[in-house]
């Protein structure tokens, strides 16, 4: 086991989940993911995109400390205090985005044996990735990955 692998280890045991970011670059925005929330809660991982590294570490947060109260997350409902004064929604990815996005769960449970959900975040104006009249700026800067 590797320093990074030893150090997810230590946070999971910690923590109940490790956080890793990863930056943005040519082929895409970054993004920021959890790894082990299923291996102790039984609920889903969760991953966000296009928002900045700081926000979305305290959304993968967030959502940690509510599954671990017993909160359950359902996909399509819309949820409070992730994001200040705009409600959130899940959606669960589709696993064939789990090479180029969820590298560090694949190897925390050996494969591909877990769920993940998105949070979704709507535009400073309200709209979401479904909404016609969303903004080319605003989808590109959220990939869908469901």
């Amino acid at each position: 086991m590797n320093s990074y692998e030893q150090n997810v280890i230590k946070n999971i045991e910690k923590f109940g989940c490790s956080v890793t970011h990863v930056m943005a670059d040519e082929d895409g925005p970054g993004f920021t993911y959890s790894i082990g929330i299923q291996q102790q809660t039984a609920k889903p991982e969760v991953i966000v995109v296009g928002l900045p590294p700081k926000l979305m570490h305290f959304m993968v947060n967030e959502y940690n400390k509510r599954v671990k109260a017993g909160e359950e997350f359902t996909e399509n409902e819309l949820y409070d205090g992730f994001i200040e004064d705009f409600q959130v929604t899940f959606k669960a990815i589709d696993p064939k985005h789990y090479d180029d996005y969820m590298g560090s769960c694949q190897w925390l449970y050996n494969g591909d044996d877990f769920q993940v959900f998105q949070i979704v975040w709507p535009s400073t104006s309200g709209k979401w990735p479904w909404d016609k009249d969303a903004s080319e700026q605003y989808l590109n800067s959220m990939t869908i990955l469901y």
